[in-house]
């Protein structure tokens, strides 16, 4: 399995590779943590013994209010580098599964339609490359979950659900003239799968029509999280045997991650959250999930810790179950 050396013993030398050249000469020498996730040291045929496989997709096309998503993903893997890995909750080590990163992907800019259908076609491929080993993608701007959602599936016997953790609903058919945009994907997406919005907050008319007029999809608001956690059973209830899991790190709220294009007061805090997600892990089948909207903040580096751990947090649940 991969390894990691702790940075607190190894120090840092001047590479920046994740595999240094294979000489005599510099073996040895204390290169710094690779830039994958965990800092996981890794080789080629690492990829095929992995239990998770992670593919940055670091797109940014159709933000709005304030960008920087495409900073996510590399924000969200430089942070890991700095999680320790015994998990208290689990009392184990989940990054001894095997954690793969793969580079990232970099979409066509002919436009936010053209890149999309790349990616539907790049994540299929992914997907078929990587088999039963869990799926993980980082964005990037929440468009890029869609064409996620649609190759995913199409390669499931049952009908998808998508548990979206989010301050928006995403459920409009189109937006400033994109219909791939970061604020349509859930619309893009529900002639493939039925949605669970979890801590919205922040919609439009239109979007609650579409809600209200369409079957399969559930909303839980983010004032009823806070009055008790009733709402836990409502949602799961609503979910299908196999889920897909997509996190906007705007389902936050601000105090926690700020680092976001389009914050909005009152979302979700750590260990609710994680509460839930782990009782979703363990009843459904989750079968793929990303992250995505983390617009990094120079020299604010809570957000991303946070976001790193929580993935980390998630790869534990899911290999908990593995292990049943």
């Amino acid at each position: 399995m991969p390894n990691r050396r702790d940075p607190e013993v190894e120090g840092r030398g001047a590479a920046a590779s994740s595999n240094p050249p294979a000489s005599p000469q510099i073996a040895g020498i204390p290169w710094e943590l690779p830039h994958t996730f965990l800092g996981l040291e890794q080789e080629p045929g690492d990829f095929g013994e992995a239990g998770a496989v992670i593919l940055p997709v670091p797109y940014e096309s159709t933000t709005s209010y304030s960008g920087g998503t495409r900073g996510g993903p590399r924000a969200i893997l430089e942070a890991s580098r700095y999680i320790e890995l015994y998990d208290q909750e689990l009392d184990t080590e989940p990054g001894l599964h095997g954690i793969h990163t793969l580079p990232s992907v970099e979409l066509t800019r002919a436009g936010s339609t053209e890149a999309m259908e790349e990616l539907r076609s790049v994540y299929g491929r992914f997907l078929d490359a990587i088999g039963e080993r869990f799926p993980v993608m980082l964005g990037g701007e929440h468009a890029v979950s869609a064409p996620a959602i649609l190759a995913t599936a199409e390669r499931r016997a049952e009908r998808l659900s998508v548990l979206q953790l989010d301050a928006h609903a995403d459920l409009r058919d189109g937006y400033e003239g994109a219909p791939w945009s970061h604020a349509s994907f859930a619309y893009r997406s529900l002639e493939a799968a039925d949605f669970v919005q979890v801590g919205i907050r922040a919609v439009s008319s239109e979007e609650v029509e579409v809600a209200r007029s369409r079957e399969g999809i559930t909303i839980v608001w983010a004032d009823e999280m806070w009055r008790d956690d009733t709402w836990m059973d409502r949602a799961i209830d609503a979910l299908g045997p196999e889920v897909y899991l997509t996190v906007d790190v705007d389902y936050f709220d601000p105090s926690l991650v700020p680092s976001t294009g389009t914050p909005e007061p009152g979302g979700g805090d750590w260990y609710r959250t994680l509460a839930f997600l782990r009782r979703v892990f363990r009843e459904r089948t989750v079968v793929g999930l990303d992250l995505v909207e983390l617009a990094p903040i120079p020299g604010m580096h809570a957000p991303d810790f946070l976001v790193a751990k929580l993935l980390y947090k998630l790869l534990g649940y899911h290999f908990e179950e593995g292990r049943r």
